[in-house]
């Protein structure tokens, strides 16, 4: 049997993170199955997902805990057995518009009123190539429910672009 832990660690960017974390994992025998990592605003923040044997899980946690400092924050969730698949399709969608304040909160609220997961989320702030204006680009994966036709989708994501006055196009 083999435990999933999720963790994520935050705190000032400096060489050595990646290699503390990996050094947990080698040790107890885990294996290093996916991450994202960035450097946000000089603060590093990651996410790993670690697949280890059950029986070394808690040992593993416990090293990975042991890694939290002063300047070091680590969160360790557990996974639980996995639920029953509905049935998703993957969609991807990519917004740009004119920075401003609630974007973020307008898509996700019009995405979760129509049962739609945000399984990958990018975001940043760019200057437009002629203006030198903020835009705001995001590129999201979507878990996106089978009874919700694509043409619905978009239609409701094209009413919220024309009131927030951003594209948006999913592929």
């Amino acid at each position: 049997m083999t435990a999933s832990l999720v963790v994520t660690v935050v705190g000032p960017d400096r060489p050595g993170i990646v290699n503390r974390l990996s050094d947990c994992a080698q040790r107890l025998g885990a294996n290093w199955a996916a991450s994202r990592m960035a450097n946000l605003a000089g603060q590093f923040a990651g996410m790993v997902h670690f697949e280890v044997a059950e029986a070394r899980a808690d040992e593993l946690a416990k090293a990975l805990a042991a890694l939290e400092s002063a300047d070091l924050h680590v969160v360790i969730a557990r996974s639980g057995a996995a639920s029953p698949a509905t049935a998703l399709r993957r969609v991807r969608l990519e917004l740009v518009g004119h920075d401003r304040p609630g974007i973020v909160r307008d898509l996700s609220g019009s995405l979760a009123q129509r049962g739609v997961s945000i399984e990958e989320l990018e975001t940043q702030v760019a200057s437009a190539a002629m203006s030198g204006e903020s835009l705001f680009k995001v590129k999201a994966v979507l878990a996106v429910p089978e009874g919700l036709p694509n043409d619905e989708l978009r239609r409701g994501l094209e009413a919220l672009a024309n009131e927030m006055m951003v594209d948006v196009e999913l592929g």
